[in-house]
């Protein structure tokens, strides 16, 4: 049992920590458009002060406390980590990471940022030790409304878009490519990641993860 906490809770942090590298990557390459929720985050950065990770602590704090208010239940302590661990991350690797003036070097690490990101959520989500919390919210949105993951997740990221363009945050061909492909990226990397996971616990069944 205690193998089976270590490896789910190293690939999660694992997960989340290269996450953050792959949303910091495409902020660094933001002369393109970065995805919506950090759109959110800069414009607020940008009106408020305060800082870029800062203030995806707090919005996810916001949602998930709204979310559990609703569905009176509180969330996993995953989740809780989730919204920290990304937010600390991330301001890290935007310290960390040096500032490229250049076109083709902004186009080359957004690009990468993408597929760090989307692998890194991979990782994070395939030892389902807690949602983060805007997947919290629009799980809650679909079981309230009926509506399909698509149809919510599409028009949260998009009044999200929106509301961060309004207050100074970069929208660009690149928010749409985050759109399009972080989900395909997340496609291959979900189940890679579980079959890693599930061969360093030395089982096949993914039901021991849930």
């Amino acid at each position: 049992m205690t193998k089976h906490y270590i490896y789910r809770w190293g690939f999660f942090l694992a997960g989340m920590i290269i996450m953050a590298l792959g949303i910091s990557m495409t902020i660094k390459g933001q002369r393109l458009g970065i995805g919506p929720w950090d759109v959110l985050h800069i414009g607020l950065y940008k009106k408020f002060g305060l800082s870029i990770g800062t203030w995806n602590i707090i919005t996810g704090l916001l949602i998930i406390s709204i979310v559990s208010f609703i569905v009176r239940e509180w969330p996993k302590l995953g989740t809780w980590i989730n919204i920290v661990t990304i937010g600390v991350c991330i301001d890290l690797f935007n310290w960390l990471l040096p500032e490229i003036t250049t076109l083709w070097g902004q186009i080359i690490i957004f690009i990468l940022g993408i597929i760090v990101m989307g692998y890194g959520a991979g990782i994070y989500v395939s030892p389902i030790m807690g949602a983060g919390p805007r997947d919290s919210l629009m799980l809650l949105l679909v079981d309230k409304f009926g509506f399909t993951i698509k149809g919510i997740r599409t028009t949260i990221e998009v009044v999200v878009a929106i509301l961060g363009w309004l207050l100074g945050g970069p929208i660009g061909i690149g928010t749409v490519m985050i759109a399009l492909f972080i989900g395909q990226i997340i496609h291959y990397a979900l189940p890679q990641s579980q079959k890693v996971l599930l061969k360093c616990l030395g089982e096949k069944d993914k039901s021991v993860l849930f």
